[in-house]
């Protein structure tokens, strides 16, 4: 299945969409696609729906975040090994694993907000995982059992804030509208293998990203194990999982967004992400 949340922001509906193509409300059947809707139980009678008896939701209504109530957005650094080439660092021995705060959530299409101050706003297409039951000190063996879905995520970063300004990565990552989600959430089932998904992204036309999760060095089911033994990794909660090469960073010269630009991305199978590139109003 993909499913997916619509509507207002902070007033999305759950949905579905469709073999056709229409988005379908599923607000009648659970309240919300969260943590607490997330369990293989919950999926498995969503996906015995008919879509055809579900309310046709109009083609032009916003996607929010593919996932609400996110507790955890966690990230991991320098996990495609020609990601790490390109910026000239090694690939490390275990995961680099930092935040995004819950605050820089926003929808797969929804505005990109460049902060103030900001010359190195950057971008980068990845692979999201999307827990669907409580993981503690998890194997790699049964680590797949936990995952609710897949979805793309642009983790949007100010390399200046995050590599200059001392100090920890979150500074750069967690700015407002530098996480978007979505736009589905897809189900395990729809997707063979997730090591193994083309992935780009555009700005303004122009392909800068063209990858795939054939590069990452440490897999899914090995980051769960091993963030499993962390933190305890609740439903809901989504791990970010590296980008593969191409960044504005890694460019000769380097090149950063502006606004008035606008970005396009996706992976095979799980969607494509539009935003706008906006300045941070003035006060």
């Amino acid at each position: 299945m993909k499913l997916l949340r619509f509507g207002p922001r902070g007033h999305e509906k759950p949905g579905l969409l469709d073999a056709d193509g229409v988005i379908r409300d599923l607000s009648a059947h659970l309240p919300d696609l969260d943590g607490r809707h997330l369990g293989r139980e919950t999926l498995a009678q969503l996906a015995e729906l008919d879509p055809s008896r579900l309310p046709e939701v109009p083609a032009e209504t916003r996607l929010g975040p593919c996932v609400g109530r996110v507790g955890k957005l966690i990230c991991i650094g320098l996990n495609y090994s020609d990601h790490a080439a390109e910026t000239s660092a090694e690939v490390p021995p275990e995961p680099v694993v930092f935040n995004k705060w819950t605050s820089a959530i926003c929808g797969p299409n929804d505005d990109v907000i460049i902060p103030r101050d900001s010359q190195k706003t950057d971008w980068e297409v990845e692979l999201g995982v999307v827990i669907g039951k409580e993981a503690r000190y998890v194997s790699e063996a049964e680590a797949m059992d936990f995952v609710a879905g897949y979805c793309v995520v642009n983790d949007v970063s100010e390399r200046e804030f995050q590599l200059e300004r001392s100090g920890s990565w979150d500074k750069g990552k967690g700015c407002d509208t530098f996480g978007p989600l979505g736009p589905w959430l897809v189900t395990p089932d729809e997707v063979a293998d997730p090591h193994d998904l083309a992935m780009w992204l555009e700005v303004d036309g122009q392909r800068y990203q063209d990858g795939s999760t054939r590069t990452m060095v440490y897999q899914v089911p090995f980051l769960i194990h091993y963030l499993s033994r962390f933190m305890s990794l609740q439903p809901g909660d989504v791990i970010s999982t590296g980008t593969p090469p191409g960044v504005g960073m890694g460019q000769k010269p380097p090149t950063y967004l502006k606004p008035g630009q606008r970005m396009r991305l996706g992976i095979e199978g799980l969607g494509v992400q539009q935003q706008a590139v906006v300045a941070e109003p003035s006060r």
